[in-house]
């Protein structure tokens, strides 16, 4: 019992790192913009469902996943791997690609998504206007800050 306590007081809010938010927040706008994209893409692939169950992103163990997404016969998914700092696709039939998640503009991001999807033989068409966001634009420039650079 009293080892279990013992976790239970390590896990105190003490334990966690600051993270400021002005540290990140381009990070965050530009991550924003990328899920929105992988999203989409789940979103024009898959059979809508009640309450858009069908367009989520899920947490993994190494970040966030569309799961499968179903393709003519076979399927893939997307996985952002915030530990190696990768956007990984893989499809049912043993292909699979990476994409780097460092800094570039939203455009580029988007740009060498769709081109790794034509080359696994996935085509879709999403709309590239970003949603639920007050200053949207078609060809956003805001680029991914690495978290781990932090003002002095």
């Amino acid at each position: 019992m009293k080892d279990s306590q013992a976790k239970a007081n390590a896990d105190s809010i003490d334990c966690w790192p600051e993270l400021r938010f002005e540290w990140w927040k381009e990070s965050c706008a530009t991550l924003h913009m990328w899920t929105q994209i992988v999203g989409k893409v789940r979103l024009a692939l898959t059979p809508r469902t009640n309450h858009w169950w069908n367009v989520p992103l899920y947490v993994s163990a190494r970040g966030l996943t569309t799961s499968l997404i179903p393709y003519g016969a076979r399927s893939f998914e997307a996985e952002f791997d915030f530990i190696e700092h990768k956007l990984r696709l893989q499809t049912s039939d043993g292909q699979s690609r990476q994409l780097a998640l460092a800094p570039r503009t939203v455009a580029d991001f988007y740009t060498e998504f769709m081109a790794i999807l034509k080359a696994l033989g996935i085509e879709v068409t999403i709309w590239k206007m970003p949603v639920e966001i007050a200053d949207r634009f078609r060809s956003t420039r805001t680029t991914l800050i690495p978290l781990m650079m932090q003002p002095e």
